[in-house]
């Protein structure tokens, strides 16, 4: 595996594959768990060459939030991406991506659909996500790039950004991995404590309790999310948002939405919690 840094030597890097080496590209912040490797399995399963970043973007960190305290194990992750065979490592140090710093960076907005659920809780993240990934899929230029479906808001609007912005990419979304419990995996569950982490898939639990509803013929959206954000504080958490949306466009669900997720978040000691799941038809 080779370790690049700068973008000059990752172009250069890329180079030696040749023009037709189909290029995938997984991008991280790294402290890797089972749910970055999964990505990681997939590009391995589809690409010739696989690009995982590694970069800790201040940009889509707000005031406040554990940009600082962001769990970072980079010898770790460097060699279980060397076990999967992965071809080149790309950590780019802030001042390397941000040369100019971060309040005069140009960045790339996705509007509307990064307003909403995590992006009305956290203003601007969802611009430093986009800018970043912008960003990289100009220095990779890969073929397909691979996001989990733990972050659908974030899946949703990359493909919304892919889409506008007339990148050459296939954008790849790969399904939530979890843990034995159904806790969906995250570098912030280590946040939690022995009890908190006890409590914590009662997240996955409600939200599916909110599908069931829904399957069953309740369209009252409103009062089930209302319920369940009520039963979420009273077990414990503080629940940001529990919200049934369209899965594409994460607006309200209407007449015309084809598929329905329900999205939730939720505060539970240090960590913030994020999850969501597919409601079938009735």
């Amino acid at each position: 595996m080779k370790v690049v840094e700068s973008p000059h030597e990752l172009r250069e890097t890329l180079k030696r594959y040749g023009p037709n080496a189909k290029i995938g590209m997984v991008p991280t912040m790294g402290n890797l768990h089972q749910g970055h490797l999964e990505l990681v399995r997939r590009a391995k399963n589809d690409c010739d060459v696989v690009v995982t970043t590694i970069f800790v973007n201040p940009l889509q960190f707000g005031t406040n939030e554990d940009l600082d305290s962001y769990p970072q194990t980079f010898d770790a992750d460097h060699n279980v991406l060397e076990t999967l065979e992965v071809e080149i490592l790309f950590c780019p140090a802030a001042e390397t991506m941000y040369p100019q710093g971060q309040n005069l960076q140009t960045k790339t907005i996705v509007p509307d659909i990064g307003n909403t659920l995590c992006g009305e809780s956290r203003p601007g993240h969802f611009d430093g996500v986009t800018t970043v990934v912008t960003k990289l899929f100009n220095l990779v230029q890969p073929d397909k790039a691979y996001f989990g479906e733990k972050d659908w808001q974030q899946l949703a609007i990359i493909r919304k950004l892919v889409l506008d912005l007339n990148f050459p990419i296939d954008t790849v979304g790969v399904p939530t991995v979890r843990a034995h419990d159904n806790l969906a995996l995250s570098s912030r569950n280590q946040y939690l404590s022995e009890t908190e982490r006890r409590l914590a898939p009662q997240l996955y639990q409600q939200l599916c309790s909110v599908r069931d509803s829904v399957q069953t013929g309740n369209t009252d959206y409103s009062s089930e999310e209302t319920k369940t954000m009520n039963t979420l504080s009273t077990l414990g958490f503080r629940p940001d948002y529990v919200a049934v949306r369209d899965a594409d466009t994460l607006n309200h669900p209407n007449d015309k939405s084809n598929t329905l997720r329900v999205f939730g978040a939720a505060y539970l000691g240090r960590a913030r919690l994020i999850d969501n799941i597919p409601i079938g038809c009735a």
